[in-house]
């Protein structure tokens, strides 16, 4: 019999819950999660058999009950977004005193984004090579640009970007108490894993679900080993041909293994 793991998601109703809920049970049959979110919340949810254990709970007005929900836990992934910066920021701080709060703390994934680096590249330039990628006019490209690194800090260049960056902090704070802490660099990630060609260069940042739980699965198997490099900062990318940011880092750290390619969705 597989071991159980008691894992709570933080706003797992989304795109990005949904296909957790959805594949980490199929990659391992002893995940058991429960997903908490605002009273109200849609889910995201399209196959049959995605775990549905819900609460219904605004954690930014209990505190306490954030606590006890958390109280026990294997895994805490961090998804929830809300309001402005300020308002992000505190719900942030928020869940990770909630997880120090802990006899024993879980290890926690936190919610961050391809766009904390948004300073580091930009599809919209048309002088930038990215623009042309995001063209798909690969013929005109002569030197292809070196993938943006995982280890590069963030770059952020506007409120979404800094709310993501605190989040990535808090994460090496975490590593650097002894917990176990890993922030997600999400790509795009959408409830029926489309590759939306209206959005400029989605096919390069396009991730499937299955891969998103692909690499929680492997960091928290890390964290289970003793061997996970807490405090790191992933980009969950596909294997997609035209990639912009490094995988490579997490294939050899944590051993993600991806098996989707944007290609052969469009």
């Amino acid at each position: 019999m597989s071991a159980q793991y008691n894992v709570l998601l933080i706003g797992g109703k989304g795109n990005i819950g949904a296909g957790l809920r959805t594949y980490l049970p199929r990659l391992d049959k002893g995940y058991r999660i429960v997903s908490v979110d605002l009273p109200g919340a849609t889910d995201r949810a399209v196959e049959a058999d995605a775990q549905r254990d819900f609460i219904d709970l605004d954690i930014t007005t209990s505190a306490d009950a954030l606590q006890d929900l958390i109280a026990g836990r294997d895994l805490v992934v961090y998804l929830a977004r809300k309001g402005n910066l300020e308002a992000m920021n505190q719900m942030t701080d928020l869940v990770f005193e909630a997880v120090l709060a802990q006899e024993k703390p879980p290890m926690i994934i936190g919610s961050s984004s391809v766009h904390a680096v948004d300073g580091l590249y930009n599809f919209r330039d048309e002088k930038s090579v990215y623009w042309t990628i995001a063209d798909r006019k690969f013929d005109q490209i002569s030197d292809w640009p070196k993938r943006i690194s995982a280890a590069l800090p963030a770059h952020a260049i506007n409120d979404y970007g800094r709310e993501k960056e605190y989040v990535e902090n808090w994460c090496k704070r975490m590593a650097d108490q002894g917990h176990g802490a890993i922030a997600t660099r999400w790509g795009g990630i959408n409830a029926n894993n489309d590759v939306a060609l209206s959005e400029r260069g989605y096919f390069s940042v396009w991730c499937h679900q299955e891969d998103a739980a692909r690499l929680v699965h492997a960091c928290f198997q890390r964290y289970l080993q003793g061997t996970l490099p807490s405090g790191a900062h992933y980009f969950v990318i596909s294997d997609n041909t035209y990639n912009i940011f490094d995988i490579e880092t997490p294939r050899q750290e944590v051993g993600y293994d991806p098996v989707h390619n944007a290609e052969a969705y469009l």
